[in-house]
């Protein structure tokens, strides 16, 4: 983890301005008093701060509130179209774009096949993609681009340290988008980009420590541990697929044996289903034999279940979070795979964290992807550079009130 600033006016002010905005984002509509109220900030601070706000058009005063004696106070919204972003989530064959306004609400989605896998093919496709949405929208104000990409990113120095589906290695991939794009742009490994999706707007919003853990085409982790993304020395944090569950099991696309996703995925799955049919059997195709009754395929599904659950609960035993989100396209198959694995939970976790633990299913698609990666552009906006590393974050200007 990255040492914490030292104490600068500058740092003071970011935090401030991150308070008085989340405390504006949070509650829809708040009078400064509130604000003030909330945040422990003087209120001649407040008025500061929302001054600069409202120059810039992040925010608005609308229609006063209920009188508690006194006049009817002001009150704050967030402006949600004074910017818009756009996230892409990057995968081994597909571009996949969202643009969002500054609530996370999708306004405009567009996809392209990914032709070709070396950097500059990516950069050219994404760009269009990027250019196509901002054509579709007539939108210009264009305050950065999310990428989600599967491996470990280096956020601190902008690199794809490693890319999972294209063999990339320390690829300044961020300022070759930067220079086409001529806009800011974040990137981060996939699945922090839905955790980020989570912790802002979605069932982690408000939870101080909570854990995201993706089944699908592999198997990832995202950890919010006291209210902020926990990625690592370098970007590595969360390979939780490549955990050994099984010494000596089955091969794993990494090189090694017995990994969690060699365990659990869905292309586990769909193969141990096809050689025990006699034939090849899509996921799809399992899922709705195991629904219909075939009880050597739910016994796969029960199998694959029971792991992960167990994984999880040595997750949950590590770090006693207040919830646990499950998703990605893995959780299609519903109560085939989650009930196997709320028994291990339930099982395994350790002296009643079970019975604290809050689980939520998100079977996410495409879109939710893209949002994620949206939202890594989104949470600098909410969210000061509270470490060291951090001061160089991208500067993502708003225009002006009109």
């Amino acid at each position: 983890m990255l040492p914490i600033r030292a104490g600068s006016k500058q740092l003071i002010r970011e935090i401030n301005q991150a308070l008085v905005l989340n405390a504006i984002r949070t509650h829809g509509a708040i009078s400064r008093t509130d604000i003030a109220a909330l945040s422990k900030l003087s209120l001649p601070t407040i008025s500061g701060i929302t001054a600069e706000l409202l120059e810039s058009g992040l925010i608005y005063e609308r229609e006063p509130g209920i009188s508690t004696g006194g006049r009817r106070p002001v009150l704050l919204s967030l402006n949600h179209h004074a910017g818009y972003v756009v996230g892409v989530k990057l995968t081994e064959d597909m571009v996949i774009g969202a643009m969002t306004n500054l609530d996370a609400t999708v306004v405009a989605r567009h996809s392209v096949p990914l032709v070709g896998r070396l950097p500059a093919e990516a950069v050219a496709a994404i760009s269009n993609v990027v250019e196509d949405l901002c054509a579709m929208t007539g939108e210009r104000s264009l305050l950065g681009v999310g990428i989600g990409i599967a491996g470990v990113i280096d956020r601190q120095r902008a690199l794809v340290h490693y890319a999972t589906y294209f063999g990339w290695h320390d690829l300044p991939f961020a300022q070759l988008l930067e220079d086409k794009l001529h806009v800011p742009v974040v990137i981060d490994n996939d699945v922090n980009a839905l955790t980020a999706a989570e912790q802002w707007f979605g069932a982690g919003r408000g939870v101080k420590d909570f854990l995201v853990v993706s089944i699908g085409r592999g198997v990832g982790l995202g950890m919010v541990l006291d209210g902020r993304l926990y990625r690592g020395a370098k970007g590595g944090a969360g390979e939780f697929g490549h955990i050994t569950v099984v010494p000596d099991g089955p091969l794993c696309e990494c090189g090694k044996r017995g990994c969690l996703e060699a365990m659990v995925s869905d292309p586990v799955v769909s193969q141990r289903v096809s050689t025990a049919a006699g034939r090849p059997v899509t996921i799809t195709e399992a899922v709705a034999l195991a629904k219909h009754g075939d009880a050597v395929v739910q016994s796969i599904f029960t199998a694959a279940g029971r792991t992960l659950g167990m994984a999880a609960a040595n997750l949950v035993n590590i770090f006693n979070p207040s919830l646990l989100i499950i998703g990605g396209e893995g959780t299609r198959a519903g109560d085939l795979i989650i009930e196997p694995l709320q028994a291990a939970l339930r099982d395994e976790c350790f002296n009643g964290m079970y019975a604290d633990l809050k689980l939520a299913i998100e079977p996410w698609g495409d879109e939710a992807w893209a949002r994620g990666a949206a939202s890594l552009v989104l949470s600098e906006l909410f969210q000061p550079a509270l470490r060291r590393g951090e001061e160089e974050r991208p500067s993502f200007a708003v225009r002006p009130a009109n």
